[in-house]
């Protein structure tokens, strides 16, 4: 079967995955993190499975310089979907994503917002 497997077409995958920290830092406030992550598998199944697998690899404890403990966790496992084309150059869309809401899309993006994202 390993050899069957082996022999199998492996294509890329991209997974989204959501990270959040914690602290013992008195009125700590959580930090997310939105990973994109590229995956070659040979199926949807094994590229969630290798998805899951890496961002519970990610997930550690380390002290900053005030010794105050900051923890990254797993929050989810957002979405993993086939890349939208098998061959990449320069400006090659690797995934994409719909929406309804802008301002809350806006309040959301620090990229886009007046700071810290409020939700």
């Amino acid at each position: 079967m390993e050899a069957e497997s082996a022999s199998e077409e492996q294509s890329f995958y991209i997974a989204v995955i959501l990270y959040e920290t914690s602290s013992t830092a008195p009125q700590y406030k959580p930090l997310y993190q939105e990973c994109f992550v590229l995956i070659k598998a040979t199926s949807e199944e094994q590229a969630n499975e290798k998805a899951l697998i890496h961002a519970m690899r990610q997930e550690g404890s380390y002290q900053n310089e005030y010794k105050e403990t900051i923890t990254w966790s797993l929050k989810q496992v957002v979405d993993v979907n086939s890349v939208l084309y098998d061959e990449f150059e320069d400006g090659t869309e690797l995934y994409a994503r719909h929406f309804r809401n802008y301002e809350a899309y806006r309040l959301w993006e620090p990229l886009l917002s007046d700071g810290e994202p409020e939700l």
